[in-house]
């Protein structure tokens, strides 16, 4: 969470959220789905176990839900798809061997990205702002459709709609830009025992190309913020500031960001 000493939706949703651990109520997919660090947690278990939720989210969707019932029936349980006792029992007896162990996701993200054509041309870049820097979001749009990428761009404060329809369009890539007057900084999705190594490696090139523009730091911040976590795809939010250096520079702060952008698609840096 942003440190603003405003409880706002965001904050109140990451506090409902981390009140639950795995085995303190029945998990099952539902509508609305359930979250909750104890789906997180179970979704981090079942990938490093080789089981496909898809993505270490905290949400108990379709994908988590076909997860748990493959499991269940590897492990002799019946695929009833609910976690109960005895499915966490399991859980626990298979995981105690994995500590450390990437997710199934974290390794895919890793292989879309090695073997992915190194370049930016027909990459379909989504790009966002929540109403505050429209004159930036625009112009990175505008540079990266001037280099061959296929470019969405939102100016909405609606991030669950920025998110739902990035992954609907199918992008490679979500860039935010959002005016701050304090905390400044590059985030990318994480939380205990996962992350997202595309995202880690863009967030450092984007802080990199901001320093000479801003007039304090923007370092990286590994964070669960929904934009990051709901998207399916490498993706950072950029909180900059404050206005009276962003606004006059804004034409530079773009190039610096599509610049970066194009960078990380010819080389993901990854490790």
């Amino acid at each position: 969470m942003v440190v603003d000493g405003i409880c706002g939706p965001q904050s109140w949703n990451a506090l409902v959220e981390a009140d639950h651990r795995l085995g303190d109520r029945l998990l099952y997919y539902r509508d609305p789905m359930m979250r909750g660090d104890d789906i997180a947690e179970l979704q981090r278990r079942l990938g490093q176990l080789g089981f496909d939720p898809h993505w270490v989210d905290g949400i108990l969707g379709p994908r988590t839900q076909r997860a748990i019932q493959q499991f269940q029936q590897n492990a002799g349980l019946p695929d009833d798809g609910v976690i109960g006792r005895s499915t966490i029992d399991a859980l626990d007896r298979l995981t105690s061997r994995t500590t450390g162990q990437l997710t199934i996701a974290e390794v895919r993200e890793h292989e879309r990205l090695r073997h992915q054509p190194n370049r930016v041309e027909g990459k379909r870049i989504v790009v966002g702002d929540t109403g505050e820097l429209p004159v930036i979001a625009q112009a990175i749009a505008r540079r990266l459709r001037q280099v061959g990428a296929d470019v969405l761009s939102f100016s909405t404060p609606d991030l669950g709609h920025q998110a739902r329809t990035s992954n609907q369009w199918n992008g490679d890539i979500y860039l935010g830009v959002t005016l701050a007057g304090d905390n400044f900084g590059v985030s990318y999705f994480a939380m205990s025992g996962f992350e997202s190594v595309g995202g880690r490696a863009l967030a450092q090139r984007c802080s990199a190309a901001l320093a000479p523009w801003l007039a304090e730091p923007a370092p990286t911040m590994p964070m669960r913020l929904s934009i990051l976590r709901e998207t399916r795809m490498p993706a950072v939010w950029c909180r900059i500031g404050p206005g009276s250096t962003v606004v006059p520079r804004a034409p530079h702060i773009a190039r610096a960001l599509a610049d970066a952008i194009t960078d990380w698609c010819l080389d993901p840096g990854l490790q």
